[in-house]
């Protein structure tokens, strides 16, 4: 990408069918921001589990997403996973059932991920939202809330709830990308009401 060299648009470079990135997404990392998927942990393909990302997302060096994979049995006395060392231990193989399961991780449109964060499995974060720096992301974040820390809670909100839905509305990240060429001095204005008239043009 000219002027810098340490950002890839990651849509084209994941082969993962169960990586699913939406167009003009990034990763900023000098240190080869085309393999996103190392960043993608314990994602094991005969879980099924997706890493879904929506377009236009800022995703900063070191964020990692933790998937459904590192979770063990918690119901037993023992957490360790015997069974994966063979050797007999095969036996203490849990069925699917007995693994907590939190679903797909799902990041929406136009969000900001800061440095070096940690996603959960089967995590929800909201379209617009942004993610601190060094955040443990432990549950859903709403659209457009700003979070931090670890666990990650609320900082703020970025607008009121009503311009939250018509922000929705608009959805100015699913336009051609002519059309957000054309209007690129609003999406990054606050003026809501300006990009809403020009939303059905």
């Amino acid at each position: 990408m000219a002027g810098f060299p340490q950002v890839c648009f990651i849509k084209n470079t994941v082969s993962n069918p169960n990586i699913v990135i939406g167009d003009y997404t990034y990763y900023d990392d000098p240190e080869d921001s085309e393999n996103f998927e190392r960043n993608v942990l314990y994602h094991f393909p005969f879980i099924g589990d997706r890493l879904v990302i929506g377009k236009f997302c800022a995703i900063a060096r070191g964020v990692k997403f933790i998937m459904n994979g590192a979770n063990h049995k918690i119901s037993g006395i023992s957490t360790y996973p015997f069974q994966i060392f063979g050797n007999g231990w095969e036996k203490a193989m849990p069925r699917p059932e007995d693994l907590p399961y939190k679903g797909d991780t799902i990041v929406g449109n136009d969000v900001w991920i800061g440095y070096d964060c940690l996603i959960m499995p089967g995590v929800k974060i909201g379209n617009g939202a942004i993610i601190s720096s060094r955040s443990v992301v432990v549950a859903d974040v709403a659209p457009y809330a700003v979070v931090g820390g670890n666990p990650a809670k609320t900082i703020k909100e970025r607008f009121s709830q009503e311009t939250v839905s018509a922000l929705e509305g608009i959805a100015w990240w699913d336009w051609p990308i002519e059309k957000i060429s054309k209007h690129l001095a609003l999406i990054v204005s606050a003026d809501v009401e300006a990009l809403r008239a020009c939303s059905d043009i």
